[in-house]
């Protein structure tokens, strides 16, 4: 009975990691994925994981167990948070080309994330998602998930490295990247688009009768989509870029909170 008591703790713990992983996690926290699906492929993936690793788990059956459920818990929200910052990436450098192009008024609900997103945004982000599954990216996460106990395991120090400061910094620095890595996808359309308002207010100074506001924003939508268009080829090696920075990401989080495999 305490051997069974045992494994279903470790399970149990495993379990909530991995769960609190894909309520997160990009493509997984999708509102079109159910939820039934998600918390049966936690159940078999947590399976795997303790078939693989579990045995030699040990873990107190006290009130202290429950400290423990809470810390697996963040362990995998703050995973899945990182791995879905990436993703916000792309919306970010969406938003700013909205901005400029003019569709930031019409804004649309996004079906992945139920939020409200431009439509550019919403563009990008289903292109990224197209690339992410055709290089199987779910399987990295799945990988990232699984590997992340080899890491961090059941006897970790979460709290104590949280109190020493190097997740914060972890966290922030991977914060400023992601924001100078939106507004670098973004730039090349955001500067061509602030060329043609500059262009235009030349226009209005030299030649009042034409009206501006009549010309300009078709000219900038058009002026938009055609270096969309142009750019396509090129937005494919930023995401993949993007992803290569999302899965080390990943492993620089797991070094800030747990300690390197030998």
């Amino acid at each position: 009975m305490d051997m069974l008591l045992q494994g279903f703790s470790v399970f149990l713990l495993i379990f909530c990691r991995i769960a609190s992983f894909f309520v997160v996690a990009p493509i997984f926290a999708s509102r079109s994925v159910p939820g039934t699906f998600k918390i049966g492929l936690s159940a078999m993936v947590a399976l795997i994981v303790y078939l693989v690793s579990g045995f030699n788990q040990t873990v107190p059956v006290d009130l202290t167990f429950f400290l423990f459920i809470v810390r697996e818990i963040l362990i995998g929200l703050l995973m899945g948070y990182v791995a879905s910052l990436m993703f916000s990436v792309i919306q970010m450098a969406g938003a700013f080309i909205d901005i400029q192009i003019g569709f930031s008024i019409a804004n649309v609900i996004d079906p992945m994330t139920g939020a409200s997103a431009p439509m550019i945004s919403n563009f990008k982000y289903m292109v990224a998602t197209l690339l992410f599954l055709s290089i199987n990216g779910h399987h990295y996460l799945l990988q990232a998930i699984m590997r992340s106990y080899d890491w961090i395991p059941l006897n970790n120090d979460f709290f104590s490295r949280i109190y020493s400061g190097s997740l914060s910094e972890f966290l922030l620095r991977t914060f400023s990247e992601s924001f100078i890595l939106a507004f670098q996808m973004s730039a090349p359309l955001v500067v061509a688009l602030f060329l043609t308002d500059v262009a235009l207010g030349f226009l209005a100074r030299t030649a009042p009768q034409f009206n501006v506001f009549v010309i300009g924003v078709p000219l900038k939508i058009i002026v938009g989509l055609l270096l969309l268009l142009l750019l396509m080829p090129s937005l494919i090696y930023a995401f993949e870029y993007l992803f290569q920075v999302m899965f080390k990401s990943l492993e620089n989080l797991m070094a800030a909170i747990g300690q390197r495999p030998g």
